[in-house]
């Protein structure tokens, strides 16, 4: 199996009705789901300087990490998802890991 990074972008407040649909994807993904992460509060950094991003539409506001056979696998979880604006999917290239952490 490959891993792919699932980088969902928008935000909305969560509401009863809206956790219910990601805890029905999530549990419909089932042990294809190695880890996820929602985000709130974050910076860019960029030759400019460093700019606030607060959750809002356009940002990145969470990731998951699942297994897939092959990116065709990886984008049909996607489109079950109830993502809000769009969910970017990449490969994995190269995994390395901390056995300290």
């Amino acid at each position: 199996m490959k891993r792919f990074v699932l980088v969902q972008y928008g935000f909305e407040t969560p509401t009863p009705e809206v956790m219910a649909g990601w805890t029905a994807w999530f549990e419909s993904i089932g042990d294809r789901l190695v880890t996820s992460l929602g985000f709130s509060h974050g910076m860019r950094v960029d030759h400019d300087g460093t700019h606030d991003l607060a959750p809002r539409g356009g940002d990145a506001t969470g990731m998951s990490i699942i297994e897939a056979e092959d990116l065709a696998a990886a984008t049909a979880v996607v489109e079950a998802c109830p993502f809000i604006d769009s969910v970017h999917v990449y490969e994995v290239a190269m995994r390395t890991s901390n056995p300290d952490r």
